[in-house]
């Protein structure tokens, strides 16, 4: 058995001209009756700058005491890594402090008690803080309430204030003589070698009886039940889907011409519209009413021409697919020239300012001309009533603008060119949202399908919920269904579809929901998960199926009582029975102990 201590902290103050004055740990061994064999011998972790004294020496007859002594606070923060083995390591620590040196005492406060307190890591070691010395302006203090000494020493509150952040001890002690070494130093620190001896012969005794409990016969162990499979989310690709729409220049609305209308940059008035008010304007979604910022006005007028009798500006509703693109001219060459890379910066994600302006810097090669067209994508850009600076463009709060942007043309005819017809109801859409955003719908709308050349296109086999959450997720590429059989739903429309991130989001929203559910209400409930695992393989969601499964196997004694388990095929029942939990070898193991239990008790006699 041992009691290691640890302490911090020099007694003397600063000023002292008695530098031979032993320390208090060295004191009390000396003096203390209960100390023998000493022995001290000195650490460094460089060469002259001692780091920590140690010192070995016998307690209470044949307990072994090891104190570590360091007396410069400075070396404890630099050779933290060893400060932190021994706090870790100690029974007791002492803090130690002179009355007479507030400078030293307050940057013990501020920098070093909340090291301490950190390599502490809510360990319940006791700690001892000793005041040593008696104030030299007169009569040592001892009131907490007097404030005649607090300018140059250290007052009682203050000491008893830091003990309170400790969970500390406190002492007081106003010389180094045998009375406050022996009966009041002495005494508190053998009462907490006690207590630290009792805590670890009661640990061995607790330790010996386990070791004793092994020999005997153990119930059985229940292992945990395997682990299910895990359904990694899939990264979003909502901007690359508008930059390939972009790309491959598929049902293009608008076309930008310059003045001599020699090249042409194709372009949708959906997307436009949603990352700027100025297009709203000027594709007559908004009238200049509309539009407090008289800015965005008169820069919609300077730039942009809508070319008469090319094509209304505003698409009417259920117009038919093969109108022709609105044709705009753009007033000024250079932003013109510029316009591929400012439409290939908007149809991105409208994030990415720092590579727009090094494009439009490398095409221009005039920093003139380039600061006239970035003020002007800023313009575009703008939200009313508000200065758009380079440090908003480059913010990230924009990095999300599509997401929320498009929502304001879900489900509105605005803009609309195509119209679902589900359940007796019509749904509004645009086809450049469909074809970017979903691969089904892109081949259903350019391919030599009967949906290509017609407005109003039904839909079979969802409900019209189901269908409006589907486009929602094509829109704002998220999606929150309110229950487990409406996410199965959406799973079913997304796997019709093939858009696959649609359908792992449902998947991990059910798998999230069961196994919230605790093992009452999983009893309890009318839902099938049987029904679920059946969808889930009808539908190719190998993931789910395959979780579901497992999710059976491990609440075995739930389903297993269940009319539904009944429903499960010869393979499924087969993999459930292998992979249950609890297993059939853990409940024959049980029995087998139970009947052991029994036979001892019928042996037992009544004294």
């Amino acid at each position: 058995m041992s009691v290691n201590i640890v302490a911090f902290g020099n007694e003397r103050d600063g000023f002292s001209e008695d530098s031979q004055q032993p320390s208090l740990i060295w004191s009390y061994l000396g003096r203390s009756a209960l100390i023998s064999q000493i022995d001290s011998s000195l650490s460094a972790s460089h060469v002259g700058n001692p780091v920590f004294t140690e010192y070995q020496a016998c307690v209470f007859g044949n307990v072994r005491l090891v104190v570590h002594d360091c007396p410069i606070w400075d070396i404890f923060a630099s050779d933290w890594y060893t400060s932190c083995r021994l706090i870790g390591g100690a029974d007791i620590i002492v803090i130690k402090y002179s009355v007479n040196d507030k400078t030293s005492f307050q940057e013990l406060k501020d920098s070093y008690v909340p090291m301490v307190k950190k390599a502490l890591n809510h360990c319940s070691v006791p700690v001892i803080i000793s005041a040593i010395g008696a104030r030299k302006n007169g009569v040592p203090c001892t009131c907490p309430l007097c404030t005649s000494d607090r300018r140059s020493c250290v007052t009682t509150s203050e000491g008893v204030q830091l003990a309170k952040e400790l969970g500390a001890t406190y002492l007081e002690l106003h010389t180094l003589n045998d009375f406050y070494i022996q009966k009041y130093f002495g005494g508190v620190l053998e009462y907490f070698m006690i207590q630290s001896l009792n805590q670890k012969s009661s640990e061995k005794m607790k330790k010996r009886k386990k070791i004793q409990k092994c020999h005997r016969v153990q119930p059985p162990q229940l292992e945990q039940p395997e682990k299910m499979p895990i359904l990694k989310g899939e990264a979003s690709h909502y901007n690359t889907d508008l930059h390939n729409l972009l790309c491959g220049c598929q049902c293009a609305d608008v076309a930008f011409y310059p003045e001599d209308l020699s090249t042409v940059a194709e372009a949708h008035k959906v997307i436009l519209c949603s990352v700027s008010p100025l297009f709203m304007l000027l594709f007559g979604v908004k009238s200049p009413a509309d539009i407090p910022d008289t800015s965005i006005v008169q820069m919609a007028r300077s730039l942009f021409a809508v070319e008469a009798g090319a094509a209304s500006p505003l698409t009417p509703y259920g117009a038919p697919p093969c109108i022709l693109p609105i044709r705009v001219v753009v007033k000024d060459s250079v932003f013109c020239s510029c316009l591929p890379d400012i439409l290939l910066f908007i149809y991105s994600g409208a994030f990415q300012w720092e590579r727009l302006e090094e494009d439009i810097k490398k095409k221009l090669k005039d920093p003139e001309k380039t600061e006239q067209v970035l003020e002007k994508v800023k313009c575009i850009l703008k939200t009313p009533g508000k200065q758009n600076s380079v440090k908003v463009c480059r913010s990230h709060q924009i990095k999300q603008l599509y997401n929320t942007s498009l929502k304001l043309f879900f489900n509105t005819p605005v803009l609309a060119d195509v119209i679902f017809k589900i359940q007796g109801a019509t749904v509004p859409a645009h086809r450049a949202v469909l074809v970017a955003r979903c691969e089904v719908m892109a081949a259903m709308f350019n391919g030599n399908y009967l949906e290509a050349n017609s407005v109003l296109v039904p839909v079979y086999g969802v409900s019209k919920d189901t269908f409006l959450s589907f486009l929602e997720y094509l829109y704002t590429d998220s999606c929150c269904p309110a229950s487990i059989l409406q996410a199965m739903s959406l799973l079913i429309c997304a796997e019709m579809y093939q858009v696959m991130r649609l359908q792992h989001i449902c998947e991990l929203y059910i798998i999230t929901q069961l196994q919230s559910m605790p093992s009452r209400e999983l009893a309890s409930t009318s839902l099938s998960i049987v029904n679920l695992l059946k969808k889930a393989k009808f539908h190719n969601s190998d993931c789910l199926s395959t979780w579901l499964l497992h999710f059976i196997a491990t609440n075995y004694l739930i389903f297993s009582q269940k009319p539904e388990f009944q429903e499960l095929s010869v393979e499924e029942r087969n993999f459930v029975e292998m992979h249950r939990w609890p297993s059939n070898l853990y409940l024959k193991q049980l029995a087998d102990y139970r009947n052991y239990i029994h036979s001892q008790k019928c042996h037992c006699t009544v004294m």
